[in-house]
């Protein structure tokens, strides 16, 4: 039976090289393909045809509150310093219903920390501190659930 409504947006899950860590915003879950156009010079015709090319990663966007102690971005930022490629995670961000149950996952692979943005201070704010973590990966799959 079809779902009579659109997936709400706001409950998800990261699972984080086993550990699962909540977030308050994850964006960039983009799956692109390049597109070639070409035309052999013994075409009659006078337009081009398309072909796909190569996939384009788009880097992943991960954002949660700032805790007392907590290092991890920046520790896993230090740590693939050099091409360490051991200390590269795949991570899986699932979409879940209303009955936790995962409904849509995408899994980023090979993925490593590319930019760790400190949350932004402000005097007469009354937020949460949010920290970003910006990470490139290897390839990003829509995974059936």
């Amino acid at each position: 039976m079809a779902q009579e409504y659109p997936l709400p947006r706001f409950h998800f899950q990261v699972d984080w090289g086993g550990a699962k860590i909540s977030f308050t915003e994850v964006t960039g879950l983009v799956m692109e393909r390049e597109k070639i156009e070409y035309r052999h010079s013994d075409s009659r015709d006078f337009n081009k045809i398309a072909m796909p090319g190569l996939v384009k990663n788009n880097n992943i966007s991960l954002k949660r509150g700032k805790f007392e102690k907590d290092f991890d971005y920046n520790t896993w930022l230090e740590e693939v310093a050099n091409e360490r490629v051991e200390k590269r995670r795949d991570i899986i961000i699932r979409l879940l219903n209303e009955k936790h149950e995962p409904v849509a996952a995408w899994t980023a692979t090979r993925c490593f920390p590319v930019k760790v943005t400190a949350p932004d201070l402000k005097s007469d704010a009354n937020e949460a501190a949010i920290e970003t973590l910006e990470i490139a990966h290897e390839g990003l799959k829509l995974m059936k659930v």
